[in-house]
């Protein structure tokens, strides 16, 4: 595993895709191979890189935005690894959408990097190996964008796995008390209105949501949610939009940003251990308390080592249970 934890480093196109494909495949053999991959990952210290999250309703145009975002980014020199979370299959359970290359700047450049997978049975819009996926392009790439499938309003997962969350809006989708009702207003970190060309339609929305933010709460790190104008259809407004997140990730840089990902860290890992072992398992091993003691103690460590000494300990603790 070090030899292709090294190549993904290098950006080598062909590892990040094994590399991809591991992550994925849900035999137990597979997934111990992937989780010694995710930890020699970790161990070569790679600076950590922006990931950003796209998130919002089918038809903001999040994928045309994106497309911008891409296209921009490239031709600063910057490589781009993208992760694009669509429905998942009834039958066959995988993506609905599949590999189709909705963000057209990666079409034949070797500096793009994207990826379709499937929301399966997550209502927070990701799928149980999009972290690791993330892990895996932010040790290769430069940016790391995650694009949701934007379906219902249950679909928060990103902000655990986000350095910055920028919302999709659509002109004339909905009034102020939507936005709030859906949760919206507290979580991003940038609101873009998409199809600014509309004119009227789009100046409104944008109206509605800075009213919102005004009134919704917000953390302490200072940062004021902006409420920008784009078209990603004319190319309207996307340099604004890197600038804006390349001064959040300023914001946020040092402690802030380690604190955000800790969480983060912390949130996955509550619901990896829940979705394997349940209610009882976390029960067995002596409740969130407990768990959130050992949390702040395994703060240090890597993400899968904690994953794989938690797992050992609750595994443990349900076979000291009397059936």
């Amino acid at each position: 595993m070090t030899e292709l934890a090294a190549a993904v480093v290098r950006g080598e196109r062909a590892a990040v895709a094994d590399a991809l494909n591991l992550v994925d495949d849900a035999r137990p053999a597979r997934q111990r191979e992937a989780r010694a991959l995710l930890r020699a990952l970790t161990e070569q210290g790679r600076p950590p890189r922006p990931r950003v999250g796209l998130t919002g309703p089918p038809g903001a145009g999040k994928s045309t935005l994106l497309d911008g975002l891409t296209r921009q980014l490239r031709a600063g020199g910057h490589r781009v690894g993208i992760i694009a979370v669509d429905p998942s299959s009834q039958r066959s359970g995988g993506a609905l959408l599949g590999d189709r290359i909705r963000v057209r700047a990666g079409a034949r450049d070797d500096g793009v990097f994207f990826r379709s997978m499937a929301a399966r049975e997550r209502l927070g819009g990701l799928a149980a190996a999009t972290r690791a996926s993330v892990d895996i392009l932010e040790a290769a790439y430069d940016w790391v964008f995650i694009e949701t499938v934007g379906v219902g309003q249950s679909e928060t997962d990103v902000v655990h796995l986000a350095d910055t969350l920028v919302y999709v809006a659509q002109p004339g989708a909905g009034d102020l008390l939507q936005y709030m009702k859906a949760g919206i207003v507290e979580l991003p970190d940038a609101f873009v209105v998409n199809k600014a060309d509309t004119g009227k339609a789009a100046a409104q929305t944008a109206s509605e949501l800075r009213s919102g933010i005004a009134l919704a709460p917000r953390d302490a790190s200072g940062w004021d949610p902006p409420v920008l104008l784009a078209s990603a259809r004319d190319g309207v407004g996307i340099e604004e939009l890197i600038a804006t997140l390349e001064s959040h990730r300023e914001k946020m840089a040092g402690a802030p940003l380690a604190s955000r990902r800790l969480r983060g860290r912390d949130h996955f890992l509550r619901e990896e251990l829940l979705r394997r072992y349940g209610s009882f398992g976390l029960a067995a091993y002596g409740g969130s308390e407990r768990l959130a003691e050992s949390l702040a103690a395994m703060s240090s460590i890597g993400l899968y080592e904690a994953l794989d000494r938690l797992s050992t300990d609750f595994e443990r603790a349900i076979g000291k249970q009397p059936l």
